[in-house]
């Protein structure tokens, strides 16, 4: 049999690139909003020097197989989500895995991680981490209802489940599904806030509240996976709205632009809104973003 070296190399560097565009869009971040509130910040690397210094780092405490568990639940959704989905148009080292009905796989394959912390944030029996998870499974409920009905009215419009079949109808800008679809644009740009859990939808970790909720118990490795786990989840979401909204990329420069673009929406919003109580953010998502949603769905069925 023989071996696609390209699709190798592919499977190879994603994550790798994946980390490192995540994480310094993270310290990047810091930075920016420092800069908005009048203050110098921490460097844009300060983020990749946090988590090498987590893993090597000792940790002593144990509260059962769960809890080892938790991180590597989280990590191997974020890179599974990652290999299926196209990262540059058209490549053949980067359109990983990516096949027919790959939209239905990820609808589900991005809750696994969610729930997989879940379970080991559980087991720590820290009430600020039961607190943190309540919260983040009914914001996850909230958000998912108007995304869901976002891709499923974009399902419709283009007899379609593929990403890559959703890329081949997006072949000049004009064409973009923002523009063809704006309603389904709405209504999963506002869950999409939710998604990436900035202010005001930041209830799961509401560090001044609840000591940061499901991470609280986790500290060393533990939380550096975990901080690995949230910049390659970052990028993979990024990736997926650039290629079902905008069109993908034909290159990494035109792939940064437009990651970094869709990245500072849930950032600015972050730092002009306070957060949301639980039943605000939920509200909120079944206000606006599921009226989009159906709308989305009622325009293109009749």
């Amino acid at each position: 049999m023989e071996i696609n070296w390209s699709a190798v190399l592919g499977i190879v560097f994603t994550p790798v690139i994946a980390f490192l565009v995540g994480v310094t869009y993270g310290g990047l971040t810091r930075r920016i909003t420092a800069r908005i509130q009048n203050r110098f910040g921490p460097p844009f690397y300060q983020n990749i020097l946090d988590i090498i210094k987590l893993y090597s780092k000792e940790s002593n405490i144990n509260h059962g197989v769960m809890q080892h568990l938790g991180p590597v639940f989280a990590i191997t959704a974020s890179v599974t989500t990652l290999f299926f989905i196209p990262v540059i148009k058209d490549s053949p080292v980067f359109t990983n895995f990516s096949f027919n009905g790959d939209l239905i796989f990820l609808l589900y394959i991005m809750v696994f991680g969610s729930l997989g912390m879940a379970l080991g944030a559980g087991q720590t029996g820290n009430p600020n981490s039961a607190i943190g998870v309540s919260r983040g499974l009914s914001q996850l409920v909230g958000y998912e209802v108007p995304f869901v009905m976002a891709l499923v009215a974009i399902m419709v419009q283009f007899q379609t489940t593929s990403l890559n079949d959703l890329l081949a109808v997006q072949d000049h800008f004009t064409k973009w599904i923002i523009f063809q679809s704006p309603f389904a644009f709405l209504a999963a740009i506002l869950a999409f806030l939710g998604m990436m859990g900035y202010a005001p939808f930041d209830v799961v970790i509401a560090p001044a509240e609840i000591a940061s909720g499901p991470p609280s118990e986790f500290g060393g490795k533990y939380l550096g996976l975990m901080l690995t786990s949230r910049s390659i989840f970052t990028f993979a979401k990024l990736v997926l709205f650039t290629d079902i909204f905008l069109g993908g990329a034909h290159d990494f420069i035109t792939l940064i632009i437009k990651t970094f673009i869709l990245y500072m929406i849930p950032v600015l919003t972050g730092i002009v809104f306070p957060r949301f109580r639980t039943e605000q953010s939920i509200r909120f998502f079944w206000s606006w973003p599921l009226f989009f949603g159906i709308l989305a769905i009622l325009v293109v069925v009749f």
